[in-house]
């Protein structure tokens, strides 16, 4: 009896996951296609030029802190022990809590903020007057304190997600992207062809986004937990802040070398070729598209599920919801990943490929190597994002930092060397293959080091249905290459060569491919066709 309630509650969780992944994904979704129409209006208007790489790079320094403190080490220490005090000892005293934590971090990166901008000009002095490094500098500037911004408005994310609200901090990111649009179509126009004002209208519009993001989210947290208490007083000996802080070090030494290695890969993108760093971050905007509106969003929901499974001794639980999770995202993931990788260049000149802008043909190839080489690691990405959550969960941030450390290894040796043996036009997919690697060599530890835990995720129970998957998806990404070419020349012939030619021959493809896929999945294995249903069907009747 009880084991039957045990794997009813395991079934539930499962539910109950996926559902608010569902909500998640949504949610993200609509923010990641506008990400996507972002980059898409990037490349119009500058390209893969060597302002479009640098504004990518000093962009890259507010995203890792970001990364690190807002959705990283401090947001996965802090999760877990704000669940616990307010299972324990109710919301009015984790929000009590929470904003200790919110004060002392503004205060922290007010500072780092502060530090980094007057650094930039002496680095600057260092630098030839010719050198493409000082493009960045400017930039870097006006965008150092969204990293302020968007590190807090990631703390009030986590509190709401912990809350059960999971719409408004999924919708946050939309509003980065929909201003970023707004800025360039109504302000471009008032600088037409000068390149560097409009790049310096961008960074002001990232700042500004940053405050909106902030203010979006407070309406909410207010009414959920009263008004903004913002005390520093005794914050240090508040037990449960210094446990944040002990649990933060090693994460942030963990993320901060992930992030290193984000940031290692684009400097080194830079340095070899300066349409390098641009290339990546197109093709990558097209890979976090999946990634986002599916392993972010089961991400976001995991933590807060593990953490409240953990607090109830429930580590069987935790264990069957995290391969439960598995197979749904290898499910979705896996024949996203084929796709991408056989079709990179139609994809690329159908997304990006605009007449009239500076997004040509040699663009459009440095892109789609990137993306081709970029494609594989969806699915790797995605059991990294699902397992580190579990060691969180538990408190234990020494475990994906000793990891981290491992995979800055493999990642300098392999960006090193794909620097030095590829040729000009292929060191930038020397790098995104490297970032590939490194993640496959990450999971597979991580994954390792959870069994021998938990005993879970176990592989036996894994292997099969994930063989099944990438078979299906394999036999799909094939089929949809060599449907590709005969859905253009028909698309071709009804519609002329241009953009609705292309839309209706990807649409065709896609189409085609996702019947071929589900087919190919029902024959092999039905059931996890009908594990993805009935949850769908769990959340259905919940609503109803």
């Amino acid at each position: 009896m009880a084991a039957g309630q045990a794997s009813s509650g395991n079934a539930g969780a499962g539910r109950s996951i996926l559902q608010n992944a569902v909500v998640v994904g949504v949610m993200t979704a609509m923010s990641r296609v506008l990400g996507l129409v972002r980059e898409i209006a990037m490349g119009y208007f500058f390209g893969t030029s060597a302002l479009k790489s640098a504004f990518d790079l000093a962009f890259l320094v507010p995203n890792l802190f970001r990364r690190l403190f807002g959705e990283g080490a401090l947001i996965n220490a802090f999760v877990p022990i704000f669940g616990e005090i307010q299972k324990k000892q109710g919301r009015e005293e984790a929000f009590r809590f929470a904003w200790k934590v919110v004060g002392l971090l503004a205060v922290f990166l007010s500072c780092v903020t502060a530090l980094g901008i007057l650094l930039t000009w002496p680095t600057a002095a260092c630098l030839s007057e010719t050198s493409r490094w000082l493009l960045p500098m400017p930039m870097l500037r006006i965008m150092l304190p969204y990293a302020l911004l968007i590190c807090v408005t990631a703390i009030f994310s986590g509190i709401l997600n912990t809350l059960g609200r999971f719409a408004i901090p999924a919708l946050t990111p939309l509003l980065l992207n929909l201003i970023w649009l707004v800025a360039m179509f109504a302000l471009f126009p008032f600088f037409p062809g000068d390149l560097d004002a409009q790049m310096k209208v961008l960074c002001w519009t990232v700042l500004t986004a940053g405050v909106v993001q902030l203010v979006f989210q407070l309406p909410l947290l207010l009414k959920l937990g009263g008004r903004v208490r913002l005390c520093l007083d005794g914050v240090f000996r508040d037990q449960r802040v210094r446990r944040v802080l002990r649990n933060m070090v090693p994460a942030a030494i963990g993320g901060g070398l992930i992030q290193i290695n984000v940031c290692l890969d684009k400097t080194l993108a830079f340095y070899a070729d300066a349409s390098g760093p641009a290339a990546l971050e197109y093709a990558e905007r097209i890979v976090y598209l999946p990634m986002g509106m599916f392993a972010t969003a089961f991400v976001t929901v995991l933590l807060p599920t593990f953490s409240k499974q953990v607090a109830s001794d429930d580590l069987a639980g935790m264990g069957a919801s995290l391969e439960r999770s598995i197979r749904q995202l290898t499910l979705i993931m896996a024949p996203c990943s084929a796709a991408l990788m056989l079709l990179a260049y139609p994809v690329i000149t159908l997304i990006y490929g605009i007449k009239g802008g500076r997004f040509g043909a040699e663009s459009t190839v440095l892109c789609a190597r990137a993306l081709a080489a970029y494609a594989p690691g969806l699915v790797l990405f995605s059991f990294q994002k699902t397992l580190t959550p579990a060691f969180h969960a538990m408190q234990d941030t020494k475990t994906p930092m000793r990891v981290g450390i491992l995979g800055i290894c493999v990642n300098v040796v392999s960006d090193i060397t794909s620097i030095y043996l590829l040729p000009t036009g292929w060191k930038h997919v020397g790098i995104a293959i490297s970032t590939v690697l490194t993640s496959c060599v990450t999971s597979s530890v991580l994954w390792c080091l959870l069994f021998r835990r938990i005993q879970m995720p176990r592989l036996s129970r894994l292997l099969a249905p994930i063989g099944k998957i990438i078979a299906c998806s394999l036999a799909m990404g094939v089929a949809a290459f060599w449907l590709w070419p005969r859905a253009a020349s028909l698309a071709e012939r009804l519609a002329g060569d241009g953009k609705l030619a292309q839309v209706l021959s990807m649409g065709v493809v896609i189409t085609v491919s996702m019947a071929l896929y589900a087919g190919l999945v029902a024959l092999v294995d039905a059931r996890l066709l009908r594990e993805v249903v009935e949850d769908l069907r769990g959340r259905r009747k919940r609503k109803r």
